[in-house]
This record gives structure tokens, sequence and C-alpha cells, in this order.
């Protein structure tokens, strides 16, 4: 019979084993000058990208405090105990349970607080590349702009069966993540017809970045 580990070691080690392999990572950063240039004016910003991109991240994070978004299933709660462990702020909810509740708690966070907001915006289950209304839902409420990210990996393991095609980057390799111009929302209320148009136009820049 299998005896399942706790979680807080799960996460503890996955912690370690993360900050040793992301050291050994060769990073390349483009556009992250305006990024900077907007946190240090306190100006309020989510940060967007795809789900399988999400790996190399947090270990570009440096001076910038963050809420994420992370679901509140049994992996979830893995990978937040591994984001609090690397100095993030969590908010727990998906699209099934909990979702507005954790949407609304990033942007009361931002609103009174200096925290940048970060949502994985296909996930937790996809469609893959797919944005949803989480992102635009925490602008809309934080008056917050919206930074769309991409992550490059010139050599990555990718987890085909997984709904996401999750990319690891291999020990060594470089890893690119452009920054897309932070850009704000249009004007208007926070209607079905306003959602689904803020949804394609952040679909839209984040495929435009690769």
């Amino acid at each position: 019979m299998k005896i399942p580990l706790p979680i807080p070691l799960i996460s503890t080690a996955i912690y370690h084993l993360y900050k040793i392999w992301c050291k050994t990572l060769k990073y390349e950063e483009v556009g992250r000058e305006r990024l900077d240039e907007l946190w240090d004016a306190g100006t309020p910003m989510v940060t967007c990208l795809w789900h399988d991109e999400l790996f190399p991240l947090m270990h570009a994070r440096r001076q910038l405090e963050i809420i994420a978004v992370v679901s509140q299933s049994s992996d979830g709660e893995i990978l937040a105990q591994v984001l609090e462990k690397l100095g993030l702020l969590t908010s727990r909810g998906s699209s099934s349970r909990g979702g507005v509740k954790a949407l609304l708690r990033v942007a009361k966070t931002m609103r009174t607080s200096k925290h940048l907001g970060c949502i994985t915006v296909d996930g937790p289950r996809g469609p893959r590349h797919e944005a949803k209304e989480g992102a635009v839902f925490i602008a809309h409420r934080s008056n917050a702009k919206i930074v769309p990210i991409r992550i490059a990996m010139e050599n990555s393991y990718i987890f085909q069966k997984a709904w996401d095609k999750f990319q690891i980057p291999l020990p060594f390799s470089k890893v690119k993540i452009i920054f897309g111009e932070p850009y704000d929302l249009e004007e208007g209320k926070l209607s079905d017809e306003y959602l689904e148009k803020e949804r394609q136009r952040l679909e839209d820049k984040l495929k435009a970045l690769l």
C-alpha cells in the first residue's frame, strides 16, 4: 500500500529543487524596463501568461511583490505552498470553485497594497491558450494595467498528455521572458459583452508576442 507524502513535505522539496533548477538557467528579459518603471511609480498591474509557460517566471521576480491566483485543487495546494515559500501571496480559487471570491481578493489586495496581480489566463483546466475573463475582471476592479507575458524555452520537457502541454526548461537551457507593452482596458461597465471583447483583446496580444 502506498503511503501518500504530506503536502508540506512535497512543497518544501519542490521549492528547494526549483531554486536549484532555475539557477542553472540562462535568462534573457525583453521589455522588462517598462514594467519596472510602472512598478516604481506605484501603478497597479496584472501580469498575464499561459499556464504552460509558468515554470521559469517566478525566479525572475526580484523586487516585485506579487499575488497570484491558484486553483483550489490538491495540486493547487502544493503550488500555493511553493509560491508562498518563494515570497508570493496567493488567492485560492478557480472557474469551478471559489473563482469570483479569489479574483475579488486579488483586486482588493492590489488596491490596498502595492502587490502586482499574476494570473495564468487559460488555467486551471483550459482550453489551452484561450484566455478567460479573470484578468480583465481583476484589472477593471483595481483600475490596473494589463501586462501580457510570454516565455520561450530553448530546450524543455513538454508533458504531452497534460491539457496545457506544460513545459519545464531543461537545466542550463536559455529562457527568454518577453514582457508586452502594458495597456489599459477600455472604459465601460463590466458586462458580458465588455468582458468578451477585452478577453479576446488580451488573447490576441499574448499570441502576438511569440
